[in-house]
This record gives C-alpha cells, sequence and structure tokens, in this order.
C-alpha cells in the first residue's frame, strides 16, 4: 500500500496506517515565512551534535546531527549510547505550545535530527525505547528540505509512504510504535538540509 500521493490531503482525522496504529499528517500548519524563521533558528541556535550509536560493539559516528532537549535533563538511550536533555530554547518552547495544540497532549521533551542533505537519512526502527510514554503520541515537526518519510508494518511488511514539507507536523500515536517500523530515505536528489524535531513524553522515574 502506497500512499505517497496522500501528502496532498492534509486532513488531520485521516489515519494514514490501515491497521496497528494511528499516524495523522496535518500538513503545513504555519506560514512560509515563519517556518523559514525557525529553520534559521534551528540551524544557528541549536547545540547540534554529531550522533553516536554502540553497534556489536563498535561506536558510529554519523554524519547526521542530534540535539536532546527538556523539561529536566532526562536521560534518554537508544542504540546502546545515552544522552541528557539541555534546557528548553525559546524557540524550543514555542513550537512545542504549538504542537501540544494540535495533538491534544503534552510534550516534556524534544529529540532534533539535522540532514545536512538528502544523502543523509535514518535506517528502519521504531520508537519504542522504555523511556517513553507507551503508546504515548509523539509530534513530528520538520522543516527545510521537503522528504519522503516510509512505514513498514514488522509483520506483514506493508508499506505506507508521507512526504514530509517545510514547516509541517506528523502525528504519531497508539501502537504504531509496537506495529510498524519507520525510515527518511536517503536520496542524492536533494541537497538542502531538513531539521526534523520529535516532541515525547518521557516517563519520570521510568528510566532510572
Amino acid at each position: 500500500m502506497n500512499l505517497f500521493e496522500a501528502h496532498e490531503m492534509t486532513d488531520p482525522a485521516i489515519n494514514r496506517l490501515p491497521y496497528d496504529g494511528e499516524v495523522y499528517y496535518h500538513g503545513v500548519i504555519m506560514p512560509k515565512t515563519k517556518a523559514d524563521f525557525y529553520l534559521k533558528e534551528l540551524l544557528e541556535n541549536i547545540n547540534w551534535r554529531n550522533d553516536e550509536a554502540v553497534i556489536y560493539g563498535k561506536k558510529i559516528v554519523t554524519k547526521r546531527k542530534v540535539a536532546w532537549y527538556g523539561d529536566q535533563p532526562f536521560s534518554y538511550t537508544y542504540s546502546n549510547t545515552t544522552k541528557y536533555a539541555l534546557p528548553w530554547t525559546k524557540a524550543l518552547l514555542e513550537l512545542k505550545q504549538t504542537i501540544e495544540s494540535k495533538a491534544d497532549e503534552s510534550f516534556n521533551s524534544c529529540l532534533l535530527n539535522l540532514y545536512h542533505s538528502g544523502q543523509e537519512g535514518m535506517a528502519w526502527h521504531s520508537d519504542a525505547e522504555t523511556d517513553l510514554k507507551k503508546n504515548g503520541a509523539i509530534g513530528s515537526l520538520s522543516f527545510g528540505a521537503a522528504r519522503k518519510f516510509a512505514f513498514k508494518h514488522k509483520k506483514s511488511a506493508e508499506k505506507v509512504e508521507i512526504l514530509l514539507e517545510h514547516g509541517s507536523l506528523l502525528i504519531m500515536t497508539g501502537t504504531t510504535q509496537s506495529h510498524w517500523l519507520h525510515r527518511l530515505p536517503p536520496t542524492k536528489k536533494i541537497g538542502a538540509p531538513r531539521v526534523n524535531l520529535t516532541f515525547r513524553t518521557i516517563v519520570a522515574g521510568q528510566n532510572l
């Protein structure tokens, strides 16, 4: 099932997954001038660091850069590495409030990814770390180059694809992380950067 053309539909009430989860694409949620402002702000004023992962005992450093912010210095572990959240910036707090109003959920942290070009992507994975609120919503806000975002069911391998545009919002919730993988496929056709913010809820005390 290929819903790549579904990016033209921006009805947030439409669940883009056929079963076993909920994904709602709100489309572009702000004027281009505002999206341009936030892209510049995020590129220049976020404490970006190259992402690190430990795979089969070997430390891997990616070209892609990441940052982790939150209400408190939450620890967050994935790919066998642990990060500690930095205090919110003014821009991130503004965006958090915007996303919370759309998602009807409160978030206490945000993982940011900076892809310098289309050649940088993300492999198949699910955001199912034990630190995260089980079946909680994840608000994914995109700035910069429009990129294809793909889902694949863990058992049936059925796929769903959505084009994430500049200033757009995607919300994953329910059992999505339990049943679906997602990825950002690399492409040589895009030379511009993309910044993605995934607003999440860390469960207090669960990661101690």
